[in-house]
């Protein structure tokens, strides 16, 4: 599995392999009968990957915001082909790794968890950290770690084997939004061009304010380090008939970029899909991407999803369950 970056000609070189896992985002080899909006597999559950009771560090009894990243083309000795990143969000959080040798599971807790704590000597010292999202800069052949600590904050640790981090900076605060900006928070990272601001690196992510209704923001980068960001939203929640949007990613497809997102559970609890455009002038609403079911584990609620493929079947992780009382499950496209 290629990292999700959105570069359109490393794209076009792993879609044009065959028999081995392809870049994020497409449905190439393995495909369901039925499509999402955009022409996007329809993704089905498969199972439960990662349930907070049976893992070893499990602070508070729920865990949040997966990402999975296929090493084995990127490291020489991995623990797995594939690592898992997520974390329990509420006090002391914790950003944590799984690894295994399939998409579909089963994954093997790492053994010394937290790799990333919520004090981290002398660069901070907060309630809680959560909401990994793992990039491999491959300008820099490292894995860059961008997580939240408190809410209003969004830092970045730099690893060579994405195990063991070095801290690097803050990278987004709410300082940096509109004034009543109250949280910054849950971001994802990606390499794509956009030549007309000078980026290499765009970064989606939830901003609350005082009205206390979520929407999806977004910000460009030369580095994926110092960042500019447009002070609108991207995506606002009255454009979807919600009462919050969150958990934001993007996605390549036919030659437009698009942006993933759920719905909170009073709003249908959903994963919904925007059509943004390569150069994210486009707000074409599209509709539900993902449906959730009433039943275990995701009991109408499905969130933060993750994007990969494994052996040209496309997968998605994700949320599963109600917010702070769920699991990490995988669908399969």
């Amino acid at each position: 599995m290629h990292e999700q970056h959105l570069d359109r000609r490393l794209f076009l070189r792993a879609t044009a392999a065959t028999g081995a896992a392809l870049a994020v985002g497409t449905s190439l080899g393995a495909q369901s009968a039925a499509a999402a909006p955009g022409g996007f597999p329809d993704y089905a559950y498969v199972r439960t990957l990662l349930t907070p009771s049976q893992l070893k560090y499990n602070p508070t009894g729920e865990i949040i915001f997966p990402t999975i990243r296929g090493v084995y083309d990127k490291l020489a000795n991995p623990l797995g082909r594939y690592y898992l990143y997520y974390a329990p969000h509420d006090a002391p959080g914790g950003i944590c790794l799984a690894y295994g040798n399939s998409l579909e599971g089963p994954f093997t807790e790492y053994p010394s968890n937290p790799i990333v704590s919520n004090k981290w000597s002398p660069y901070y010292s907060v309630s809680h950290v959560s909401s990994p999202h793992v990039l491999w800069n491959a300008d820099a052949k490292e894995f860059w770690l961008y997580f939240h600590g408190e809410n209003t904050t969004t830092r970045l640790a730099r690893s060579a084997d994405g195990i063991h981090f070095t801290y690097d900076k803050v990278v987004l605060s709410a300082s940096m939004l509109p004034a009543g900006t109250t949280e910054t928070s849950y971001a994802r990272v990606f390499r794509q061009d956009l030549p007309a601001r000078g980026a290499r690196y765009v970064m989606v992510f939830m901003l609350n304010n005082t009205t206390n209704h979520r929407d999806i923001y977004w910000g460009w980068s030369a580095d994926g380090r110092t960042w500019t960001y447009d002070q609108q939203p991207l995506v606002r929640h009255t454009d979807v008939g919600a009462v919050n949007i969150g958990g934001p990613h993007l996605l390549y497809r036919n030659n437009s970029t698009y942006v993933v997102y759920n719905k909170d559970k009073e709003s249908g609890g959903d994963l919904m899909i925007t059509e943004v455009g390569n150069d994210f002038s486009k707000r074409n609403h599209l509709g539900v991407f993902y449906n959730s079911r009433s039943t275990a584990p995701e009991n109408g609620r499905s969130a933060s999803p993750s994007f990969g493929t494994d052996g040209g079947v496309p997968y998605m992780v994700y949320e599963a369950g109600e917010r702070l009382a769920g699991s990490i499950a995988v669908a399969r496209g």
